[in-house]
């Protein structure tokens, strides 16, 4: 099992819910087996925010969809990039992983796929590649962005992992009415076809980007 040497493992998700839409389940499992997890957001999003809600909500919403998860309060960070000018911004970002890096020193690094078609998401992947290019990657699924996705690893996700996972995302109300793919019927849907392709009842899945045996 690649976790069992993993004593830190870092997620990097470009706008808040990301992580817990990629690894939720699997951030679970690290964490009940002994792992300490941190968790970085880019950006809360604040210009997509809908009509109604505070324009900070989704910081607040991502603190307490981590704690759902597990995750310390201390080891989550709410970055304020602005959402689709990623790329503008790459240095600040490779030196802010840096910084990261050197803070927290993980083992395992979680990010979207390198051809994830989202601009900021495919920013976070590869600046992530150059800050951790010694340290053990994966790529979690966002199937909504991924055109093309490697599945080279399956992590067998108990039923339990997949309803804190959907608790976790519950704690976004300000996305309830725009993001469809949010609902318990779709996720456990995806963790069954993902389970049943390699025996088991429910499972995550990941692009190896790099393992160091």
């Amino acid at each position: 099992m690649i976790f069992n040497s993993i004593k830190r493992a870092l997620v990097l998700a470009p706008h808040t819910d990301d992580g817990e839409f990629g690894c939720g389940a699997t951030i679970d499992k690290l964490i009940k087996s002994g792992v300490e997890v941190y968790y970085i957001a880019f950006s809360y999003c604040e210009e997509s925010v809908p009509e109604g809600f505070a324009p900070d909500v989704l910081k607040h919403e991502a603190k307490r969809a981590t704690k759902k998860l597990g995750i310390n309060s201390e080891n989550v960070f709410v970055l304020d990039y602005k959402v689709r000018y990623f790329s503008y911004k790459r240095q600040e970002i490779l030196e802010d992983l840096i910084v990261y890096r050197r803070k927290i020193n993980p083992d395992l690094i979680f990010i979207p796929s390198v051809n994830d078609v989202h601009q900021d998401h495919a920013t976070i992947a590869n600046e992530a590649i150059r800050a951790f290019k010694n340290r053990n990657i994966l790529s979690y699924e966002l199937p909504w962005n991924n055109f093309k996705f490697s599945m080279d690893l399956f992590v067998e996700a108990e039923e339990s992992s997949l309803d804190i996972k959907i608790d976790a995302l519950k704690e976004y109300e300000s996305q309830v009415a725009i993001r469809g793919y949010a609902s318990e019927e779709f996720i456990k849907s995806l963790a069954r076809v993902r389970g049943t392709q390699v025996g088991k009842d429910f499972a995550e899945v990941f692009e190896v980007v790099r393992l160091i045996n």
